[in-house]
């Protein structure tokens, strides 16, 4: 399709946050997205042109959405590969990240074996079925290990810590609760277990990977490129705070951005894909997983960079130049979780305080319910060029940490 604007419409499956930000970033480029979501007014909806209303599963949904678009493209896993790749092929509508890519990173197993294969860095990991093969396994890994469910855990679900023997039964047993709906008549496929990770911090790369299509169709070579090395701060298994630049040397930087561009080697399709690390304690890298979308250790680019993650994913499925990954100066971002007990209607107080610090931004998701740990926003900080990643943290956090839904 020739590079024209007002240019094409992009079709999300997926209304969330993801999806709202990726239509703020669509639009200055001219291209129009519509979501699908089966939540009403989700998220998006607000600020994409249109949403198609049902699941991420529901095959009339999808082919609305993919006939309503010149490219298809998902923000959450939840998308059905199998359906996507039918829907592109029967009316034509691309999709990208391609579909059997979420197929290998949807399953976490599949995802470790194929990446492992590929010499990618990773750690040491089994298949387990059964409680008993859970307990072998963990003798072998070591104690403590991290039990996770293969499909759709995401922000610390479906990963249970084991510490010791005694907590394999109970460990199991919850795992295969979630992902079976409280049934475990056939356990198999479900779980698979690591070794824990005695990491020195948590780091993030964003990759891209993009194709210039020519007006007869043709591509060509694939571009590729990574945005800078990003140090992410979780507690409860859940995203709280995002530093670029990662406070590690320049060698476990680099180090972390070869790993990155061996993964990239393993995906197929255009996109922004959020690659998560370990630093160990000896400096080395480990792969923790992939997600083929923009991912929240990303947010910061929006401000932190020249080119946002969202901006660059909507640029690489329409067949666009990837545009310049490039840090404006050190930025730092804290995410707005909710706190409380039940569910309840999200109202936001003392962003005054961000309004008033200078290079500050808050960016709201639109939820109209809060609940303990829902992602509802998050603020970034951008800093002058010479400021301590450390003291941004800091100060971002003090701003985060005025808001509150009381």
């Amino acid at each position: 399709m020739p590079l024209t604007t007002p240019g094409p419409t992009l079709g999300v499956v997926g209304g969330g946050q993801l999806g709202r930000m990726l239509a703020e970033a669509a639009a200055p480029l001219g291209v129009e997205v519509v979501v699908s979501d089966p939540t009403p007014d989700a998220p998006a909806s607000p600020v994409a042109r249109d949403q198609v209303v049902g699941d991420f599963d529901d095959e009339e949904t999808v082919r609305e959405l993919a006939e309503r678009s010149d490219y298809l493209t998902f923000e959450i896993e939840l998308a059905d590969p199998d359906l996507l790749e039918r829907v592109s092929e029967e009316t034509g509508t691309p999709v990208h990240p391609d579909p059997d890519t979420l197929r290998t990173i949807e399953d976490k197993l599949v995802q470790k074996r194929r990446l492992a294969d590929a010499g990618v860095p990773v750690p040491a990991f089994r298949a387990v079925d059964s409680a008993d093969e859970l307990r072998a396994a963990c003798e072998e890994l070591g104690y403590p290990a991290m039990l996770k469910a293969r499909m759709g855990g995401y922000d610390g679900r479906g990963n249970v810590p084991i510490e010791s023997p005694d907590d394999v039964e109970a460990a199991f047993a919850e795992i295969v609760d979630a992902a079976q709906g409280g049934s475990q008549d056939d356990p198999a496929g479900v779980a698979m277990v690591e070794e824990m990770v005695d990491f020195e911090r948590e780091l993030a790369v964003m990759g891209c990977q993009g194709a210039v299509e020519h007006g007869d169709g043709d591509e060509r070579s694939p571009e590729r490129d990574t945005f800078p090395v990003t140090e992410t701060v979780h507690r409860e298994e859940i995203l709280r705070e995002t530093v670029s630049p990662a406070r590690a040397d320049d060698a476990v930087r680099e180090r972390a951005r070869d790993v990155a561009r061996d993964v990239l080697d393993v995906m197929q399709g255009r996109g922004v894909y959020g690659i998560e690390l370990f630093e160990t304690a000896d400096g080395e890298i480990l792969l923790n997983e992939i997600a083929p979308r923009p991912h929240n250790s990303g947010h910061w680019t929006i401000e932190g960079c020249h080119t946002s993650q969202f901006e660059q994913h909507v640029r690489a499925v329409t067949g666009r130049p990837l545009g310049d990954t490039g840090r404006r100066a050190p930025t730092v971002s804290a995410n707005v979780l909710g706190g409380g007990d039940g569910r309840r209607q999200a109202t936001l107080h003392g962003e005054e305080s961000i309004f008033e610090t200078p290079r500050a931004h808050l960016h709201w998701y639109g939820k109209r319910e809060v609940y303990r740990l829902r992602k509802m926003g998050h603020v970034t900080l951008v800093g002058e060029d010479d400021a301590d990643p450390s003291d941004l943290l800091s100060a971002v956090g003090s701003v985060r940490d005025d808001l509150s839904f009381e």
